[in-house]
Order: C-alpha cells, then sequence, then structure tokens
C-alpha cells in the first residue's frame, strides 16, 4: 500500500494540516503523520528526509509557518516529490512570510507549494500523484471531481430559480 507522510513544524500547524489527512482518509490512502522541526529537531529532519523514500511513501506533504524551511529542507533530502503547505502561523506578519520562504525555492529544489492553509489542496494533489499509477485512487479522484461539479450544478439551480439575472 502506497502511504503519504505528513509533517509539520509544530502542533499548532495540526488544525490546518488536519485537512490533507481528511482528504486522503477520504480517498483510501495512508498517511503517516509526524512533527519534525526544521529548527527545534534538525536531526530528525535529516533522518526523516534521508530515509523518507525507503520508507514506502510516494510524497510528502510538509505544512510550516513562519519561516517556514521544513519543506523545502526536506525536498533538498529526498527524491520524492514534496508539497509544501504555507501555515499562517501566531509568529506570522500575515501569512506571506510563509508562503515566499516555500515558494521561492532555488533551482534544483522543487517543492509544489499549495495556497495559504491549502492542507486539502495538498492532499488532493498527493492523490494525483499516487492516482498517476494507481488506478483506483484515480478513480476516487475522477469521483470526488465529478461530486464537485455536481455541488456548483446543483448551486446554481438554487440561485437561477430565484435569480433576477435574466429578467428585464
Amino acid at each position: 500500500m502506497t502511504k503519504i507522510a505528513i509533517v509539520m513544524g509544530s502542533t499548532s500547524d495540526m488544525p490546518v494540516m488536519q485537512d490533507a489527512i481528511d482528504i486522503l482518509k477520504e480517498f483510501g490512502i495512508e498517511t503517516e503523520v509526524d512533527i519534525v522541526s526544521a529548527h527545534r529537531t534538525p536531526e530528525k529532519l535529516f533522518e526523516f528526509g534521508k530515509n523518507a523514500h525507503k520508507n514506502g511513501y510516494a510524497a510528502i506533504i510538509a505544512g510550516a509557518g513562519g519561516a517556514a524551511h521544513l519543506p523545502g529542507m526536506v525536498a533538498s533530502l529526498t527524491p520524492l516529490p514534496v508539497i509544501g503547505v504555507p501555515v499562517k502561523s501566531s509568529n506570522s506578519i500575515d501569512g506571506w512570510d510563509s508562503v515566499l520562504s516555500i515558494l521561492q525555492m532555488p533551482g534544483g529544489v522543487p517543492v509544489a507549494t499549495v495556497a495559504l492553509n491549502g492542507a486539502k489542496n495538498a492532499g488532493i494533489l498527493a492523490a494525483q500523484i499516487i492516482g498517476a499509477a494507481d488506478t483506483t485512487v484515480r478513480d476516487r479522484i475522477m469521483t470526488y471531481k465529478e461530486r464537485l461539479k455536481e455541488k456548483v450544478v446543483e448551486g446554481a439551480k438554487i440561485v437561477g430559480s430565484g435569480s433576477t439575472m435574466n429578467s428585464k
């Protein structure tokens, strides 16, 4: 079974990162979650990053706030795809520090970066990475996207029934 590693800099990131855990669970993808601080536990970070591919992960989702070094440092150590989730933390100015720290990686060390607090999209992207080779996961993603479409169509019907957009 393919699994996704979800790491974050501290427990305060968990409310945001829970969205990635939840959506991956919905797709039937196993996750392993841990706290790995780039600044407070660098030895753990190096151990995790260097061995992630040996531990059966298909991708890594790394969430971090403030200086947000975790995703980039993990990406520098692993051959696996890393998806960074910038987290608006209590010590953040407005979240842009996290976004830019994760987004502005040097050539050769890519980190796919989602929106501020966008852990749900990180989970979906990780599932899509797995779904490129796993048709069962791909089918679940296609079903999920069809449900998204249906919600929009139903919402349009509700809004359209009382709308004055087409009246003169």
